[in-house]
């Protein structure tokens, strides 16, 4: 029988000491993924909403246009200023005139719903009200992006949460693992109530349009 001061008890003890380590390092890993992977999640939440138009002037809506700057496609920011006049009014100054109806054209094609207005010096576009049926439609794309984003948060916690018990069917003790799975719990609460919160500034925002 191994005692407290044998080389082998020494040793055993120090394997033990050594495995509950690595396994308490392993939880604090799972957890930081976790809460990383989710906060992808928003992010990604986060450009999809942009890219929901409420009809509110925002640079945003420039996203993706390209224009042709002397044989190389390049984004309209890159080579005029923009500006938002007003809630429903953007400003878009050339930083070379001859590139005016370059910019004017690539908006055009880029059939975003609105008619540039080429003053000769500026363009102008003017954001159209919303109706109510299409504010409607918007909150309803909208919640649907919220509830994609749900899905992948509640995705995440599942398979974090199978980690966890991985680790204590490994040998780990049972209350460390419940607490991780407390703190996975946790975060998935937090970003949850995140997407609720980004939901209703959208139509917080489709409502002041």
């Amino acid at each position: 029988m191994l005692k407290k001061g044998d080389e082998q008890y020494d040793d055993l003890r120090s394997f033990v000491y050594s495995n509950h380590s690595n396994m308490s390092d392993e939880l604090q890993k799972i957890s930081g993924e976790a809460e990383l992977a989710m906060k992808k999640a928003i992010n990604h939440l986060e450009i999809e909403l942009t890219k929901i138009r409420a009809g509110k002037a925002t640079p945003s809506i420039l996203e993706g246009i390209n224009v042709d700057y002397y044989g190389t496609p390049t984004p309209i920011s890159q080579v005029a200023n923009v500006q938002v006049l007003d809630t429903r009014t953007i400003s878009i100054q050339p930083w070379e005139k001859n590139m005016l109806p370059l910019i004017e054209r690539s908006i055009m094609a880029a059939n975003i719903g609105i008619t540039p207005q080429n003053d000769g010096i500026n363009i102008r576009l003017f954001m159209p009200p919303l109706t109510e049926e299409r504010r409607k439609e918007l909150y309803k794309k909208a919640s649907g992006e919220g509830e994609v984003s749900k899905v992948a948060i509640r995705n995440i916690r599942r398979d974090h949460i199978e980690q966890v018990k991985k680790l204590q069917k490994d040998g780990m003790s049972e209350d460390i693992c419940k607490g991780a799975e407390d703190t996975i719990q946790a975060l998935t609460d937090k970003y949850i109530a995140l997407v609720e919160k980004h939901l209703e500034a959208k139509e917080k925002e489709m409502m002041t349009v």
